[in-house]
């Protein structure tokens, strides 16, 4: 009975501390209060007017090569509509037409960058309407690369020329990038990169495309929308993995099975067993702790309390989709196999996606251990690592603190981007790039970005464009 009573008692305490802790946690966390960025219908008409003129020019960007064309008509619409930004800032193009201006600060020695890309993917014939036509309907604006990044330059370009119009000097320099071929991972940024350590360049933070404000990520929680940042996007390890038989005669190979065979056998163990590291990262608890005071219950026990439920974590979120899992380790996938029962040889590419250099090492170690079982060697075609931005560095706080006087209803929290950005080249000049612009958009608008019918709403342009503004004039 005494045995009952103690097992009894700790339950009650452990109740009482889950509670506790997520009683604190909601106490501790910001109040989503307050008015956000209101817009009068002629304001409005004029951020959806230029929106659309920016959408207009195809800007697709083509591998290995440039045709200016459409690209130029581009340039022509900015120099036209942000005549101040144009007189004022200084303007270079770095590479074929990567857009680079400098806004003067009060501290010339100081820099921050306010980051994008004007090139686009192609557009396809699921479209409803013309994808270059810059429709404007209900409210949006509707064409190719209004999502994936023409809004968040419109705003970035708004909120400066707003900003010199009221004769506002910046408290440091603030300076913008847009790139011409962002989305062919192409020489633009790798040209600003260049610039910057030739001219002893360095920021203080850098906002890219990546985070946006989009629909609670998890469900049941008390809020319209949340403020993601990505702090942090994974890195690539492209492995080649080739199996060969060891001698002309089968009878002769010490292996098991011909090289497909083998191959699949390898793929079948890798993707089916665990034999990566998995645990939550700085970023992903970020994540979890950042959203839990929103959260209802049972989450808001399970996040507010995580040195108990972490590692249940780390388990579980593998198993519910790739992108989940892919928040607590290095992801695999295969891209390609190819060879033939007759051949001698089967070749197979995959890509390792971490957040961990050092757990990387050990994950590495573990895929290559069940790669000697079946005889396949690895070779090393793609390999690139970037520092997760610095959590504890006075821009992050700024930005956050940014995001809760603008938009004070909406909670933010940071987190791991699994998609790739051109943010990546900048880091060895910055040791806080956040993947994040602040322009809102809803589930159907997040799944437009490379799809049909991309769409931004033009209220979403006048919100981002106060929260570059604001962000520029109050930066220290």
């Amino acid at each position: 009975m005494v045995v009952l009573y103690i097992i009894l008692a700790i339950i009650l305490i452990l109740a009482a501390v889950l509670f506790l802790n997520a009683t604190l946690a909601s106490s501790k966390a910001r109040k989503l209060v307050g008015d956000h960025p209101t817009f009068t219908e002629d304001q409005l008409k004029v951020y959806g007017e230029t929106f659309s003129r920016m959408l207009q020019p195809a800007t697709v960007s083509v591998k290995d090569s440039h045709d200016d064309t459409e690209f130029s008509k581009l340039r022509s619409v900015v120099e036209k509509d942000f005549p101040l930004l144009h007189e004022k800032a200084e303007r270079q193009i770095l590479a074929e037409d990567c857009w680079m201006y400098k806004i003067p600060g009060k501290d010339q020695t100081r820099n921050i960058l306010l980051m994008s890309h004007h090139d686009v993917v192609s557009a396809d014939t699921d479209w409803t309407m013309p994808a270059f036509d810059g429709i404007i309907k209900d409210g949006k604006v509707y064409g190719r690369g209004a999502a994936d990044t023409k809004g968040s330059l419109c705003a970035i370009l708004f909120g400066m020329e707003e900003m010199l119009r009221e004769g506002i000097q910046p408290p440091v320099n603030v300076y913008i990038v847009s790139s011409h071929n962002e989305e062919l991972g192409g020489n633009g940024m790798a040209a600003t990169l260049e610039y910057c350590q030739k001219n002893n360049i360095t920021f203080e933070v850098i906002l890219d495309e990546g985070g946006a404000i989009v629909e609670p990520p998890l469900a049941g929680m008390d809020c319209e929308m949340c403020a993601m940042v990505a702090v942090h996007e994974k890195g690539r390890l492209k492995l080649k993995c080739t199996v060969k038989n060891e001698s002309s005669h089968v009878s002769l190979t010490a292996f098991k099975g011909n090289p497909v065979e083998r191959m699949s056998q390898f793929i079948q163990e890798i993707t089916t067993k665990n034999v990566f590291i998995r645990r939550l990262h700085p970023e992903t608890r970020g994540l979890f702790t950042g959203l839990a005071p929103y959260c209802k219950l049972p989450m808001k026990l399970l996040l507010s309390n995580l040195w108990l439920f972490g590692g249940l974590l780390t388990k579980v979120l593998p198993k519910l989709n790739a992108t989940a899992g892919g928040m607590v380790g290095t992801t695999c996938n295969f891209q390609t196999i190819e060879g033939s029962v007759n051949s001698k040889e089967c070749t197979a590419s995959v890509m390792l996606r971490n957040i961990n250099e050092e757990d990387l090492k050990a994950d590495y170690a573990a895929f290559k251990a069940v790669a000697d079982k079946y005889g396949i060697t690895l070779e090393t075609e793609r390999d690139e690592y970037y520092a997760p931005a610095d959590m504890s560095s006075p821009a992050y706080a700024y930005t956050m603190d940014c995001l809760a006087k603008v938009f004070p209803r909406f909670p933010a929290a940071p987190y791991i981007l699994p998609a790739g950005t051109d943010a990546w080249r900048l880091t060895p000049v910055c040791n806080c790039v956040l993947r994040f612009a602040p322009t809102r958009m809803s589930k159907q608008q997040l799944g437009s970005i490379h799809a049909a019918d991309e769409n931004l709403d033009i209220s979403a342009i006048g919100e981002a464009a106060a929260f570059y503004k604001y962000f520029a004039v109050n930066y220290r």
